[in-house]
């Protein structure tokens, strides 16, 4: 009996001690927005031809999937998972990122060239 009730709180322990060392464990690093030269070659020479491959054979089989997702009212969601995410990570990355999409400097450069434009006008 005082062997069930150790055994009860040495896992109640345990499950809160998970608990709280766990959000820490799912916070995300900062994204290197600066890749260094390694990494674009990487990227370059590994990581966009994959790209390719996934956007096209996602692609084939979302053309081959086309008729039951359309039946199933689900042809835009299986698009987007199938060409549309892959295409991205390959077409909008910068190389060497990790994130698709604008970086912080490309934010900065796009307002500069608007505030120049509009100081011009």
């Amino acid at each position: 009996m005082k062997t069930i009730c150790a055994n009860r709180r040495l896992a109640a322990i345990a499950l809160v001690a998970s608990l709280l060392t766990a959000p820490p464990l799912w916070a995300q690093t900062a994204v290197d927005e600066s890749p260094s030269a390694g990494a674009m070659v990487g990227d370059l020479l590994v990581a966009r031809p994959i790209g390719l491959v996934m956007t096209v054979g996602g692609t084939a089989a979302w053309i081959v999937s086309l008729p039951f997702t359309l039946m199933a009212g689900h042809a835009g969601e299986a698009a987007e998972t199938l060409m549309v995410g892959p295409a991205e990570t390959t077409f909008l990355r910068c190389l060497g990122c990790r994130e698709t999409g604008y970086t912080n400097k490309d934010i900065e450069r796009n307002r500069a060239q608007s505030a120049d434009a509009q100081s011009a006008d």
